[in-house]
């Protein structure tokens, strides 16, 4: 998964410039980076939650006690991320869905990155995503998708309720 921060930093500068200063923050977003590796055969998928949003949303999903930076509760704690994302971002390759296997999570700066991968993908011709990442959260959620198979990325923005994308690749 490399290349991660470069692409991160520019989303820090914007979310900086934006006023992220202050303790609460001014947009309500998620970002959701897959790439294919033809090397590996596999698609490596990581999803950028801001922390506070995330545990709230959490919170009311699952009514229990959440605390995702207490490493004594981080096995409960890794189930209930992994079994959220899992129901609010499905991935289809080829017209075939994709079995994400969870890997992690962790916390970097504000936001809590969790990662995923998808074995035996050997080409992408065509994605079709749904990701509706923490619309149960804020009516004025946005998720951020970044797809790059071959070294071409293609972006994209959904704003709630929109859910659905599709992108080719040739």
């Amino acid at each position: 998964m490399q290349g991660f921060l470069h692409k991160w930093l520019l989303v820090g500068l914007v979310w900086l410039s934006l006023g992220a200063t202050t303790k609460h923050h001014p947009l309500f977003i998620s970002v959701t980076e897959i790439e294919h590796n033809a090397k590996e055969k596999s698609l490596e998928v990581s999803c950028k939650i801001f922390t506070d949003d995330f545990e709230k949303t959490l919170r009311a999903a699952y009514n229990t006690k959440i605390d995702l930076l207490d490493a004594k509760v981080k096995p409960a704690m890794d189930k209930l991320v992994n079994d959220y994302v899992q129901k609010h971002l499905q991935i289809s390759v080829d017209s075939k869905p994709v079995q994400l296997k969870f890997i992690g999570y962790e916390r970097i700066e504000e936001a809590i990155y969790s990662y995923y991968e998808a074995a035996n993908i050997t080409s992408v011709k065509k994605i079709a995503i749904m990701d509706n990442i923490l619309y149960d959260y804020k009516e004025q959620q946005m998720g951020f998708l970044h797809v790059t198979v071959g070294g071409k990325r293609q972006s994209t923005k959904l704003a709630n309720p929109e859910k659905n994308v599709a992108m080719e690749f040739k």
